[in-house]
């Protein structure tokens, strides 16, 4: 069974094309509250043809504040990545030490 795309007027050039209605799968919509996405941010997501989704899209990529955000997510990310392994060390440096002080209880 083949599925036809759903030709309506396009939000962005206004003409009768094959549409699709985009779904972002930025994860920025999923908690981070101090970044922004573009799409999620938009209370009702245009039916955009491709050629309007991708001059969207590359608007989007190019946009100074945006990619100043994804570098700011980024920093966040390998801090917190660095925590999480520090931590993991920490752990697992505490659970060496508990183990020895118990073979060395035992040993008395």
């Amino acid at each position: 069974m083949t599925t036809a795309p759903v030709e309506a007027r396009c939000d962005g050039c206004k003409q009768l094309r094959p549409l699709f209605l985009y779904e972002p799968d930025c994860g920025l919509h999923l908690g981070a509250s101090a970044f922004t996405c573009p799409w999620c941010s938009i209370p009702k997501q245009p039916l955009l043809c491709t050629p309007c989704w991708s001059a969207r899209k590359e608007r989007e990529e190019n946009d100074p504040q945006l990619l100043e955000e994804q570098a700011v997510m980024e920093k966040i990310c390998a801090t917190n990545a660095r925590i999480d392994a520090r931590r993991e060390a920490d752990k697992d440096a505490c659970d060496g030490i508990a183990a020895a002080t118990e073979q060395a209880e035992a040993a008395r």
